[in-house]
């Protein structure tokens, strides 16, 4: 029998997970439903808060690379429940990854929440999408500071929520801003009542 997690799990990982005493704990999960193949609402909700991810080709020789994406908040958008897409913006212009799913079309998109410890893999393949005015105009953000080459289509075959055990807890500028801004504003109000009371006193 097959299962969602056949995408990872080959025969070879399999003797593995059975040599050092795993295979059991993951026959169970593959019979309770295994990995999720479909975007659910829980990964739509994520997806909307995450400004980066790593995407993952590989060639015809077999020789992977893993590509840093970034932009604002959301711009990797749900297109229906078994695709993800994204605006490829202008870069370094030495365009491994899409070389690479010009002749390869198996992809990967890792995901890292470091704030809520949280990662996200996700199996699929991908494609590029020239000239689709439409779709790259969806996927592209007018406030960000980014030109829009192409669009790349991900099709979505399993994905999984990986253990939190050694994520170091990071936070980006805006996360801090968010906490710290009552205290700044406080601060700044205690001071002005201070000054309020010495004027008052002369």
């Amino acid at each position: 029998m097959k299962y969602t997690s056949d995408i990872a799990f080959t025969p070879a990982v399999k003797k593995l997970q059975e040599k050092f005493g795993s295979r059991k704990g993951y026959e169970r999960m593959e019979i309770s439903g295994g990995w999720q193949q479909e975007i659910n609402a829980n990964l739509a909700q994520i997806l909307q808060n995450m400004d980066s991810f790593y995407f993952a080709t590989s060639n015809n020789n077999n020789q992977p690379y893993i590509q840093h994406r970034g932009g604002p908040k959301g711009f990797l958008k749900v297109i229906d429940n078994k695709c993800l897409a994204f605006a490829d913006f202008s870069g370094n212009k030495q365009y491994i990854s899409i070389g690479n799913l010009s002749e390869n079309n198996k992809a990967y998109i890792f995901l890292m929440d470091y704030a809520n410890q949280t990662r996200i893999k996700i199996w699929g393949t991908a494609k590029i999408v020239e000239n689709d005015t439409k779709l790259i105009n969806f996927l592209s953000d007018e406030h960000y500071n980014a030109k829009s080459e192409r669009a790349i289509i991900f099709t979505v075959e399993a994905w999984d929520v990986n253990c939190r055990q050694h994520i170091q807890r990071r936070f980006t500028i805006d996360q801090i801003e968010e906490v710290t801004k009552p205290l700044y504003d406080k601060i700044k109000a205690l001071k002005e009542d201070i000054d309020k009371l010495k004027n008052t006193e002369l």
